[in-house]
């Protein structure tokens, strides 16, 4: 007669397998799990320690032929205005006993203090103003229309003319060939000024003075 019922032997035998078969179930699930490529990977990495920028600067100095007076662009205050007054080199010469037929000639150098190159060079005049000088004047009153200015560096000219006709800004890198004016770099000028000898009486007691202003940029 053939019954459903688990004898105690089968029981027995069931209890002692059940654990086996957990055990290779769970073998198994962890053996896939170890070959399975989410899990496991090559890498490489590169970490770049140093990523820096900054600022360079620009500035200027202006010296005599001797090198004994400089002026710079900081004397103004700081780099953060960088522009300054000179009154201690005077292009022109300062030459106030001056006769007709002579030239004054006077030798000064720009330099680029700064870290950077000047990639724009000027020379800007403002206008020539003539007044009395001493006590004795002619009555002339286009001085600044007769005195004539040759300002050269190296072999390039800048300028060539009258005082009054040089009213607008020179690009020096333009007439000189330049590119740029590296940091560090010294540029020679002379300016020559000359009285035409041909100038009479009535100028006379006479002088002018004309501002001139260099600026540099990046």
């Amino acid at each position: 007669m053939k019954s459903d019922s688990i004898t105690p032997a089968r029981k027995s035998r069931l209890r002692r397998s059940l654990p086996i078969v957990i055990a290779g179930a769970v073998g198994s699930v962890a053996l896939a799990l170890s070959m399975s490529p989410t899990l496991a990977a090559f890498t490489a990495s590169i970490t770049n320690s140093t990523d820096t920028a900054g600022l360079g600067s620009l500035s200027m100095q202006e010296a005599n032929q001797a090198g004994t007076i400089l002026c710079n662009s900081t004397d103004g205050g700081s780099i953060s205005t960088n522009t300054a007054t000179c009154a201690t080199i005077n292009k022109y010469g300062g030459n106030l006993a001056m006769v007709p037929g002579q030239t004054v000639s006077t030798q000064i150098t720009i330099k680029n203090t700064g870290t950077v190159a000047a990639s724009a060079f000027n020379l800007s005049p403002a206008a020539c103003a003539q007044s009395n000088n001493g006590p004795v004047n002619g009555t002339a009153t286009d001085l600044c229309s007769k005195v004539t200015l040759v300002v050269t560096s190296g072999s390039s000219t800048i300028y060539s003319g009258t005082l009054a006709a040089f009213n607008a800004p020179v690009d020096i890198l333009a007439k000189t060939a330049a590119s740029s004016v590296p940091a560090g770099t010294t540029v020679p000028f002379t300016f020559a000024v000359t009285v035409p000898a041909a100038t009479g009486n009535t100028y006379s007691g006479l002088q002018l003075s004309q501002p001139l202003t260099w600026t540099f940029s990046s």
